[in-house]
């Protein structure tokens, strides 16, 4: 008899000792479920925000600029391609439809053809080359030189593409550009406003 009691003792002690743990234990899993579920949501919020950078990169990259003439620079991976000193590594962008073209002026007349692509391209049937202008370019001494100078397609705003040349020694040269930093010209700003003034007050007389 004392015998069993024992044991029903022992089995009620069992059973309090595991309702007490029971709390616990549901507790700590309930902490786990909600901190996997913390960690989950952070990383999707990463996720967009990293979906919303790059959407937000890929707009600037293929924003189109307004109908204009802009100065933009041009850069270039040679010392011996560039644009000429005179005119501050800027050259005239012009936008007309959407489509943008580059004029620069270069440091001599030794580039004589352009093409927008490879070398390896440029020396293909059919190829378009890129014929020179003859332009004016003024130092700050005063003193004027003329040099060739080129009108470059341009694809895109701050991205690089090729851009081979040849000189005088009837020799292609493979070449990486980018156009950037494109800003309106002050004198085509104005005769935008201007326009825009002259219009509103054309409707304002109606």
């Amino acid at each position: 008899m004392k015998r069993s009691v024992a044991m029903m003792a022992c089995v009620l002690s069992g059973a309090l000792m595991i309702g007490s743990y029971s709390p616990v234990l549901a507790k700590t899993e309930a902490k786990a479920v909600s901190a996997t579920a913390t960690d989950k949501d952070g990383a999707e919020a990463k996720t967009d925000a990293a979906k919303a950078d790059d959407k937000k990169e890929d707009t600037a990259k293929g924003e189109v600029l307004e109908d204009g003439v802009y100065s933009a620079e041009f850069d270039t991976d040679s010392g011996m391609f560039h644009v000429n000193e005179a005119n501050d590594g800027k050259g005239t962008l012009t936008v007309k439809d959407g489509k943008m073209t580059l004029h620069v002026s270069l440091a001599s007349k030794n580039i004589v053809n352009l093409f927008v692509g490879t070398a390896e391209d440029a020396q293909k049937d059919g190829a378009e080359l890129l014929e020179p202008t003859t332009d004016t370019v003024t130092y700050s001494d005063g003193m004027t030189e003329e040099v060739y100078g080129f009108d470059i397609p341009v694809p895109a705003i701050d991205e690089e593409f090729d851009l081979a040349l040849i000189g005088k020694k009837n020799k292609w040269y493979d070449h990486k550009v980018k156009v950037t930093n494109p800003q309106k010209e002050e004198a085509d700003a104005d005769a935008a406003e201007d326009t825009a003034k002259a219009t509103e007050k054309k409707d304002s007389e109606k």
